[in-house]
């Protein structure tokens, strides 16, 4: 057979050379290993062909990554006579699992590559779908490259499917019609796919994940509702690129608003780099003979050091189940086999290793029934390792973001049980504390979501920017390390005592705070991989007079900057929103820096001395002077 890719073009008219499926398959016996083109261009005639053959094949193996058709359907239920060495579980092939017909392959993907190299994974022969060859002969892999270069390479035959509806792709995608050993003609729409459409679940989380993604970054998108979800999201970012095992619809959004244009792209700028493709014509038509685009052969597409030279490299993964420790389930879901490894491994390390660069993972906090939570004590029978806790940096449900790189067991912990379900944190926390993650005083005051929209950036003097957010439990350390920079006359304006270290339990009194009766803010600066608290600000109501007892820490070094004014007025627009009368505090007479933040704050200031302590009230403006019951 000519190499596949050093083939010279034909001179007759393809379609007098075209055969019949049957035809085609001649010359298969049994104990051939036939590989499958990949995904929407799964080859469904010859597939059919070959199920409905009515020679006696015997141990026959199909050998594919994702599919859309590999499985014919008969009598409204999947069959095959033939076993199935996969590397991905899709819809088509889960049932099929069932049955005994599928081996599945946990492997990366851009591993499978040097397994056909080496012959380890035999391919007799090799059923694609291509378009039409054009003048020089060349005939194009379309919407799916993947694979396929490496398993025509090794392939004793070469069948393919020709098909006028196939788009001609740039890239790594042309392949000789003289290559192909026999083709059928076949007019068929080229499968379409789009995720259904998402849920309010998905769509919180989806706007977590775009909150995180800057300007100029680079994205891997996983298949998921999830990430593909996200992309709707990012219409006001700027610069964008695209590198990714698969592009899907929404892609085709983005680059028509003008927001991925990959000019801040390290590698191949300018350029949409992928594998495959999975969408509807509109997605097809927007690929074809169109070199904005280049699809790669899936080891190129997945090489490490091409992911991690990417400047923002992001990666969002959906996943089925994780525990308190990190270890991540995303091909198994409820005990049975479904999805794959796929690239998750490569991208996930790629874009954590890259400048900038962002590694996430997302997944729903519960079953689609809520009765069980998805992030677990432990991964259960039935729930493999997917990826090693060691690699997991961002988790994102919809309850909010957990940052697990390079935190303690014990950090990771609450972390996560922080953005698990409210009905299942509590049990979480009694597990964690039975299996010794979290020690037995540990506490979680919050049963609601994280309160994002809450977050606001303040410029103060001298034009330094901070972000003012609402506190986690999981702050607990860095609130530690800013009570240790405090200088001790800080300390004891605070506190009121010359407090010489800062509990865990105090820790914890000042960032774990339940949003409603309870709610403190924190000043930070960095990126959300090393963030550092500056100043911070909590109130406590008072149910009785429907005021809050607020107090304030600021870091000495960013004193006389402003923040504490900036403090001052978030928690009063928190509060009032929460329908609050104003706030109270015991200040030192002679904390004047103090006192001059609540005089600017446009309240009602009233103070009373007792003990060189000033029991300050402060109404908010329009707020009634009579006391009011309930928060």
């Amino acid at each position: 057979m000519t190499d596949p890719l050093q083939g010279q073009p034909s001179r007759e008219s393809w379609r007098d050379r075209a055969v019949t499926p049957e035809q085609a398959l001649e010359g298969t016996a049994s104990g051939d290993r036939i590989f499958i083109g990949t995904a929407c261009a799964t080859p469904r005639t010859l597939i059919a062909a070959l199920e409905d053959a009515s020679q006696p094949w015997s141990d026959l193996e199909l050998v594919h990554f994702l599919t859309d058709g590999a499985v014919p359907i008969y009598n409204d239920k999947p069959f095959t006579r033939f076993r199935h060495r996969v590397f991905f579980v899709g819809s088509d092939t889960r049932e099929t699992v069932k049955q005994g017909k599928i081996d599945y392959v946990p492997i990366s993907v851009s591993q499978v590559r040097h397994l056909i190299d080496i012959g380890r994974i035999p391919i007799d022969l090799a059923l694609i779908q291509v378009s039409p060859p054009d003048e020089d002969g060349m005939c194009s892999l379309g919407v799916s490259v993947d694979l396929i270069p490496a398993a025509l390479r090794k392939a004793t035959r070469v069948v393919a499917e020709i098909n006028p509806a196939m788009p001609r792709t740039h890239g790594d995608s042309r392949i000789p019609l003289a290559s192909i050993d026999r083709f059928v003609a076949v007019e068929s729409p080229i499968i379409e796919y789009l995720h259904p459409p998402a849920e309010q679940r998905a769509k919180r989380i989806a706007r977590y994940i775009a909150r995180i993604i800057d300007d100029g970054s680079t994205l891997q998108i996983g298949l998921g509702r999830i990430p593909n979800e996200m992309l709707k999201y990012l219409d006001n970012r700027r610069d964008l690129g695209i590198h990714t095992d698969v592009i899907t619809e929404p892609v085709v959004d983005l680059v028509e608003k003008g927001v991925v244009t990959g000019r801040e792209k390290t590698v191949s700028p300018g350029r949409i780099v992928a594998s495959y493709c999975m969408g509807t014509r509109r997605l097809y038509d927007f690929v074809d003979d169109n070199p904005v685009f280049e699809l790669q052969p899936i080891e190129s597409v997945c090489d490490r050091k091409t992911i991690e030279s990417n400047h923002k490299m992001v990666s969002v993964t959906q996943a089925f189940a994780i525990d308190l420790t990190g270890q991540v389930c995303a091909d198994q879901f409820e005990g049975e086999l479904y999805g794959g490894v796929s690239s998750q491994p490569d991208f996930i390390r790629g874009a954590a290793a890259s400048e900038g660069g962002k590694s996430i993972i997302c997944l729903t906090s519960t079953a689609v029934n809520g009765e069980s939570s998805r992030i677990k004590p432990a991964l259960q029978e039935g729930e493999a390792v997917t990826i090693a806790r060691s690699d997991v940096h961002f988790v994102v449900t919809e309850y909010g973001i957990a940052y697990l790189f390079g935190r303690s067991i014990r950090e990771r912990a609450l972390a996560l049980i922080e953005i698990a379900h409210p009905d299942h944190r509590e049990q979480l926390l009694d597990a964690a504390k039975q299996r010794g993650l979290l020690a037995t005083g540990q506490h979680l005051k919050s049963r609601k979501a994280y309160p994002a929209e809450q977050e606001r950036r303040a410029t103060l003097k001298g034009g330094t920017e901070v972000l003012l957010r609402p506190t986690r439990a999981t702050d607990e350390s860095a609130m530690k390390d800013l009570f240790y920079n405090l200088t001790p006359e800080d300390i004891y304006t605070r506190f009121f005592t010359n407090l010489k270290s800062l509990t865990s339990e105090r820790a914890q009194h000042l960032c774990s705070v339940d949003y409603e009766k309870e709610m403190a803010f924190a000043a930070v600066v960095g990126d959300w991989e090393e963030e550092t608290i500056v100043g911070s600000g909590c109130f406590y109501v008072d149910p009785s007079t429907n005021l809050a007892d607020v107090a304030y820490m600021i870091h000495p070094d960013w004193q006389g900057k402003g923040l504490g004014t900036v403090l001052q007025q978030r928690l009063m627009e928190y509060a009032r929103g929460l329908g609050l009368r104003g706030f109270t505090a015991d200040v030192l007479a002679e904390n004047e820096k103090m006192l001059a933040v609540f005089e600017k704050s446009g309240c009602q200031v009233d103070a009373k001395t007792s003990s060189g302590v000033l029991e300050v009230t402060m109404l908010f403006p329009n707020s009634p002077v009579s006391s009011t019951q309930g928060a």
